[in-house]
């Protein structure tokens, strides 16, 4: 079978959005969200009907990483009565101890010491994205709820306070601190749902990636010259287990989210098995790769031109996809990170 053309692919996928498309707030409660169902053909569902779309039996994997406030605003220090002037800071992750990386606004003056708060760090390094790299003087984590704000997707507006965007912004099982961007098809669920998915007997269990901000960088170029960014990743032991076992007992794997299926992707053995542990992925997967874990995916609408539309478009088919987004654009969905949800079923022989 010929392998698709990426970049062909994404060019047929390419579509116009208008504005007020774009949520700008989430359902309220979260579960009142739009569910596209898209398989051999297109249903039309909220998302609270959920338990009623999987089989008992099924197992949900979500991805457990929490958004951490990581957007500061930091001063340069005054030398001789000169600078003090204010840089943005988007904290991106630690790189080793008290090392992080970080886009700054706007780089070219930030100089080679900055306050976050009060707390210091000195520019060490520059990464081929741009990205500074930040070394304070003592563990900077345990400050960022006091001196961040939580960092949202470059199209939303933020309107509402940082203590609303704390809550509306991150998913109702996040654990573990991380990213800085929600795994937003997540965001849907809420304690209620997952007690009626539970008492369906739905099985779930979690892993972590933490998402940076590569999630929103466009592809500009060449999809095969498109360099992802590194996310870390975790898969328990426990997790790990329950998916082989689903597997070997011809059980559906449904990813929560893209995330998810990086994360899997990246531990994921030829016959569908997973391995636990940890490390980096920068996993890209596009039309023609093969997605051996997840039976069904769980994501929101996404951008056109972005990794994250070849990514469905490798799990469901293109034809499907296409389908799937001129329905969501004739019939009103919501897109993007606060919009409506799509349940996915993977195309036979993908």
């Amino acid at each position: 079978m010929t392998r698709p053309d990426p970049d062909a692919v994404l060019a047929w996928l390419h579509f116009e959005l208008p504005e007020s498309r774009i949520a700008q707030t989430g359902a309220e409660p979260r579960d009142s969200s739009r569910l596209m169902v898209v398989g051999e053909s297109v249903e039309h569902h909220v998302f609270r009907d959920l338990p009623d779309l999987l089989r008992p039996g099924d197992l949900l994997v979500f991805n457990e990483s929490r958004v951490i406030p990581a957007r500061v605003m930091a001063r340069k220090p005054v030398v001789n009565g000169m600078g003090g002037g204010q840089i943005e800071v988007l904290l991106l992750r630690e790189e080793e101890a008290n090392v992080w990386s970080a886009y700054l606004k706007p780089a070219k003056r930030a100089g080679n010491e900055l306050w976050l708060g009060e707390h210091k760090a000195e520019v060490v390094g520059v990464l081929e994205d741009g990205a500074r790299l930040l070394r304070f003087e003592h563990d900077i984590k345990p400050h960022l709820d006091e001196i961040g704000r939580l960092p949202l997707p470059p199209y939303i507006a933020a309107g509402d306070s940082d203590e609303t965007w704390r809550e509306r912004y991150q998913t109702v099982y996040a654990r573990e601190p991380g990213s800085v961007a929600a795994p937003t098809a997540g965001l849907h669920f809420t304690p209620e749902l997952l007690s009626r998915l539970e008492a369906r007997g739905i099985e779930r269990v979690a892993v972590t990636l933490h998402v940076g901000a590569g999630t929103f960088k466009p592809i500009t170029g060449p999809v095969a010259e498109h360099v992802m960014h590194a996310e870390r990743y975790t898969i328990p032991h426990a997790t790990a287990n329950a998916i082989n076992r689903a597997k070997a007992e011809g059980r559906r794997v449904v990813a929560v989210g893209t995330t998810t299926v990086r994360a899997l992707e990246s531990s994921a053995q030829e016959d569908g098995t997973v391995r636990p542990g940890e490390g980096d992925t920068r996993i890209f997967i596009t039309p023609g790769t093969r997605v051996r874990v997840p039976d069904l995916l769980i994501t929101n609408l996404h951008l056109p031109g972005s990794t994250l539309l070849l990514l469905v478009a490798a799990f469901a088919g293109e034809e499907r996809i296409r389908t799937a987004y001129d329905a969501a654009l004739a019939g009103g969905y919501r897109f993007y990170s606060l919009g409506d949800a799509m349940l996915l079923e993977r195309e036979h022989g993908v």
